[in-house]
Parts: C-alpha cells; structure tokens; sequence
C-alpha cells in the first residue's frame, strides 16, 4: 500500500474511533439542564467530533457527525428519530465547518478558541429557525409556543451546550492529538 493510502485508512480508522467514542459518551454522559425541558438533554457527542475536526479537518469532522446522527437516531435518541438527528448534524456541522475552517486556516491556540467560539455562535444561530420550524411541525408544538421557549430556555441550552463541549475540546485536544499521532 502507497503511503497516501495508509494516511487515508488511518485517518479513516482514527474518525471512526473518534465517532465511536462520541456515541459511547452520548449514552454516558446525558442529562437535562433545564428540568422544565427535560426533553433538552446535555450530552459531549460533540466532543470527539471537534477533536476530529482539529485533527483531520472540516470535511471529516462533518463526516463524523453524520455518523454519530444516523446511530443516535436510531439507538440513543429514537424517539426524537430523524428529526432530532437532522437538527443535531444541522447544528453541529454548522459548528464543525466553522471552527474547522477557521483553525485550518489560523493552526494556533488563538485559531481553536476563535473557530470554536464562532462556531458555537453559528450553531446556536442555526437552532433558532430549526426549533421555530423543525418543533411545530414533527412534535405538534405550536410556533408561539416555541418563540415563548427561545430566550428563557432553547438558546441558553444551546448556548451552555455548546460552551460546555467546546471549552473540553479545548482543554483535550492537544492530550489526544499527541496520543493520536503516536497510534
């Protein structure tokens, strides 16, 4: 095998161990922040999947999260189905190619914390319109009942969600990049 090959299959071997490990934590590490919407639960997918993201780029840190989605919406969080796997690969890929981009671009500590903060903002953007369309239509929500949960509820878990994940990727991934490079 070509070493161009033997990058691309370990590359491929470290994102599937990346997305692996992104729905072992989904099962572990979940749990409501706000008990009036239970429904809202916390979880560190995202994590393994920024990792990925600094790692191998945008276009593979996307590729996690419509793996990690598929299996969530058919294991983890079956009842919310493809509905919820939508708007979780909607949000985090919005966050993935953001910071992704940014920190191929800017390859410093500066980089990550900017692409990291610009994305959780893109992503906490983009749930806005997903939960005012995505919300009344597959749950039988009423819109006005959706825009009266935006500011005290919607964007403040989106918002400690995403400040949560991405202030551990940044603490980690330095540990497990060096970790990575040594398999």
């Amino acid at each position: 095998m070509d070493k161009k090959s033997s990058i691309t299959v370990n590359t491929l071997v470290k994102a599937a161990m990346l997305a692996a490990l992104s729905i072992v934590l989904m099962y572990l590490v979940r749990f409501p922040i706000f008990p009036s919407a239970a429904y809202l639960e916390y979880d560190m997918a995202d994590v393994p999947i920024l990792i990925g993201t600094f790692m191998f780029g945008p276009l593979v840190g996307l590729a996690i999260t419509l793996i990690v989605c598929v299996i969530q919406a058919i294991s983890v969080s079956a009842s919310s189905g493809w509905v919820g796997a939508v708007m979780h690969f909607i949000a985090t890929g919005g966050l993935v190619i953001v910071a992704g981009l940014i920190y191929k671009k800017n390859h410093t500590r500066k980089g990550a914390v900017a692409g990291l903060l610009i994305g959780a903002f893109v992503s906490i953007l983009l749930m806005i319109p997903l939960n005012l369309i995505m919300t009344p239509l597959f749950n039988g929500v009423p819109v006005d009942a959706v825009k009266a949960m935006l500011v005290p509820i919607i964007i403040p878990f989106n918002a400690i969600k995403a400040v949560i994940n991405c202030t551990v990727t940044f603490v980690l991934y330095k540990a497990l990049s060096r970790l990575f490079k040594r398999i």
